[in-house]
């Protein structure tokens, strides 16, 4: 059986609120505690497989949905409550941290099933299914959501497990787009149901975006440039490579900060305009993770497609830069000036920026 839970967790009330990098430190690790089970087994043998999540930080602490496969809805509910526990407890930064509510949220068209079950003593606690799993780039529980109903739910009700999950999909990605306060919908072009889609998507792949630049800093640790890192890379690949030996790890530290600057003011009323050169490519790099995230799922119809270019051309048409493959090294700019802010009203954070 399909499951959400929902999961609501708070730092110590004398901590002080979380800045924009907290916040997006405190995804990461959630992520990675999360990312790091794949299922539970209790003392009797009853499995419950972890399939997605979804974790947005506050100031004060982190909500999050857990979608779980699990035999009964108390299974769901205790299972996740002991993973949260665990996450919180074995990261050092997090450890003081409390889980203040864990409850299920139950697909609806799995409810009666689900309470036949839970009310029957006989019930079996057969393991759950594997099950296919649509998730963007390295499976982000950042601000992904759940897959549908189990095949035999589908079936009764002419709905495929494809066709559930995109239905889920789509009405979870849609409903993030009022958070993308600082960016009109009428800059995606017509007022339609594939323009909120595809501002919601913007939403969702932020903390991809953020999260795999973490992962882009860790990997150039010991490096001298993202041209000589052994380690794959993932946002910083989608950078112009014919700069490559200039992405150092404190470039890609920068670009981190900028990023988070970035998303923040995006998402917040008064988004008038991008600040520098770094932060058009960082746009970029967002429009072409929820591109992604959207064709994974089934989603990147033609509508939405148009949306993306429609906000890609409305935000990035004041700078329009075009980037050379393979340019001559006399060619080559210091990527320091990328960050530095296009005039003197654009904001601009003091870490980005040359002493």
């Amino acid at each position: 059986m399909s499951y959400a839970v929902t999961v609501d967790t708070s730092q110590p009330e004398d901590s002080p609120a979380l800045d924009p990098l907290q916040r997006a430190g405190v995804v990461h690790l959630l992520r990675e505690g999360l990312d790091a089970v794949e299922s539970i087994e209790d003392e009797t043998g009853q499995v419950v497989e972890i399939t997605d999540h979804f974790i947005g930080v506050h100031p004060d602490g982190a909500l999050l949905r857990v979608f779980v496969d699990a035999p009964r809805l108390e299974d769901a509910e205790a299972a996740v409550e002991a993973v949260m526990g665990e996450v919180l407890r074995h990261t050092e930064l997090l450890a003081q941290w409390t889980v203040d509510r864990c409850e299920v949220e139950l697909h609806l068209d799995l409810a009666e099933e689900s309470f036949r079950s839970a009310g029957s003593p006989d019930a079996a606690a057969a393991k759950p299914e594997a099950r296919a799993r649509a998730r963007a780039h390295r499976a982000p529980g950042g601000t992904g959501t759940g897959a549908g109903a189990d095949a035999g739910a589908g079936a009764a009700s002419g709905v495929t497990d494809v066709e559930a999950h995109e239905e889920d999909m789509r009405a979870a990605i849609s409903a993030l787009a009022p958070r993308l306060a600082g960016v009109a919908l009428a800059s995606f072009g017509p007022a339609t149901a594939e323009a909120e889609l595809a501002a919601g998507a913007l939403v969702y792949s932020i903390d991809v975006l953020i999260d795999e630049l973490f992962e882009d800093v860790a990997a150039l640790d010991g490096s001298p440039s993202a041209a000589e890192c052994t380690d794959g890379l993932l946002q910083l690949e989608g950078l112009p490579w014919g700069f490559a030996h200039l992405y150092t790890p404190l470039f890609a530290r920068r670009l981190l900060v900028a990023a988070v600057t970035l998303t923040d003011r995006l998402c917040r009323p008064g988004f008038a305009r991008l600040g520098c050169v770094a932060e058009e490519l960082l746009l970029r790099l967002l429009l072409e993770t929820a591109e992604a995230t959207l064709d994974l799922h089934g989603l990147l119809h033609r509508g939405v497609h148009e949306a993306l270019d429609a906000v890609r051309d409305s935000l990035c048409d004041e700078i329009g830069h075009a980037w050379p493959s393979a340019p001559a090294m006399d060619d080559i700019p210091d990527v320091a000036d990328w960050f530095t802010p296009l005039d003197a009203g654009r904001p601009s954070h003091p870490y980005t920026v040359e002493p």
